[in-house]
């Protein structure tokens, strides 16, 4: 394997930081890809469907939606595991390697923080999508001709990433200051 080879694999895994969790992230991320790669057959079907056939169906357009937003969601969580997360590289490059492990304690910390706290809004949000005043389970529907569950499931899914990555940050956190520890 030449290097470059050896530097695009690298890019695209886990780092080893992200721990277990982050190696699942990474190996999982073929679902929601195949997601995409489903979103596109349906949409072609669709357009035959439709110009060739002018018989559109009521289901492609939320469906596409769908999978495309899970995929949206899950590059989040994806980004997180292979620390490919935005940072300002302007100033962060310019650190001496110290530095830049303790700012990747910091970054880590404060966007854990920041996961944890989206997680707790997006539970607020499931709270109200997921369960009727009564109390009885429900998912929120789209409202439309086919009305599928999509916006419900699709809020949990955020909630569940969401939780996901701040734990994530909490990992590479912990395991960036054991690696600082080490290099003193």
């Amino acid at each position: 394997m030449d290097a470059p080879e050896a530097v695009l694999r690298e890019e695209h895994q886990a780092v080893p930081e992200s721990g277990r969790l982050g190696r699942v992230i990474d190996r999982l991320a073929l679902i929601p890809a195949f997601g995409l790669v489903l979103a596109m057959l349906i949409l072609i079907q669709e357009v035959v469907l439709r110009y060739v056939f002018g018989r559109p169906t009521i289901w492609a357009h939320e469906t596409t939606v769908f999978l495309c937003a899970i995929s949206f969601v899950y590059g989040g969580l994806l980004c997180t595991a292979r620390d490919r997360h935005i940072r300002v590289v302007l100033v962060y490059d310019m650190l001496p390697p110290g530095a830049r492990r303790v700012a990747d304690i910091i970054i880590s910390v404060i966007c854990g923080l920041s996961s944890g706290a989206f997680a707790w809004a997006a539970w607020q949000m499931v709270k109200r999508a997921a369960w009727r005043p009564d109390g009885s389970f429900h998912l929120e529907t789209s409202g439309s001709a086919w009305n599928p569950a999509f916006p419900g499931l699709l809020k949990i899914l955020l909630m569940v990433a969401l939780g996901l990555m701040a734990l994530q940050f909490a990992i590479l956190a912990l395991n960036y200051a054991r690696r600082h520890r080490g290099t003193r």
